[in-house]
């Protein structure tokens, strides 16, 4: 696609500015890089990816255009969302046992798949982000009639991916900067106990902020 040197410029900073912002997906991938190392938090980030890819896809496709239309359809999926968000934070929330494993008691790890799993539902359940895809995208698109609806496809898909490949450079960052802190709190089991409580409490609050919020 084409784009003036100005436009991408104005792109990429909104991407970075974007990414940057703390949301449940940052607190989500930092909770579990803190909680159970940097193989987990790479996990959790590549599932929150991919779901983020489903709502470029989904944009491209005209697909979340059903979301900004039909209030009916928006609640659904924020509150299924926001349902999911809570019960992840109350499992941390009042969980009884360090996330790591000790000597008197071993505790199984959480698996990379299930980092993954939950990346991914977080993204997709949140309708905010099919909602931010479907009005920021289109904005670096020409729609004077220049292009057929198979360009303006490929451009979508083509923009979120650099929207979400920033954000997977900027994540890989934050889980390399947490890791070795992860390694150092978890090595006290009550540290590590009340660092999943307070990440707990996070997703908690963003769930009932995202079921308040219009």
């Amino acid at each position: 696609m084409f784009m003036s040197a100005e436009a991408w410029g104005l792109f990429l900073v909104a991407c970075l500015m974007l990414n940057l912002a703390p949301g449940p997906d940052l607190i989500f991938i930092l909770s579990r890089t803190l909680g159970h190392g940097r193989k987990i938090g790479f996990a959790a980030s590549l599932g929150v990816c991919s779901g983020a890819l489903v709502h470029v896809m989904a944009a491209a496709l005209g697909v979340s255009a059903i979301l900004a239309t039909s209030a009916t359809a928006f609640m659904i999926v924020k509150y299924v969302g926001a349902g999911y968000l809570v019960w992840l934070g109350a499992k941390a929330l009042f969980s009884r046992e360090s996330v790591l494993p000790t000597e008197a008691k071993p505790k199984k790890q959480l698996s990379d798949w299930a980092a993954y799993r939950q990346g991914v539902l977080i993204d997709v359940l949140n309708p905010k982000v099919a909602l931010f895809f479907l009005a920021f995208l289109p904005q670096f698109i020409p729609h004077d009639g220049t292009l057929n609806g198979h360009q303006i496809f490929l451009d979508t898909v083509l923009l979120g991916a650099i929207v979400i490949g920033v954000g997977l450079v900027i994540e890989a960052g934050f889980i390399m900067l947490a890791a070795p802190l992860g390694t150092y709190l978890r090595n006290n089991k009550t540290v590590a106990l009340w660092l999943d409580r307070a990440f707990g409490g996070l997703l908690v609050s963003l769930g009932a902020k995202l079921a308040l919020t219009d």
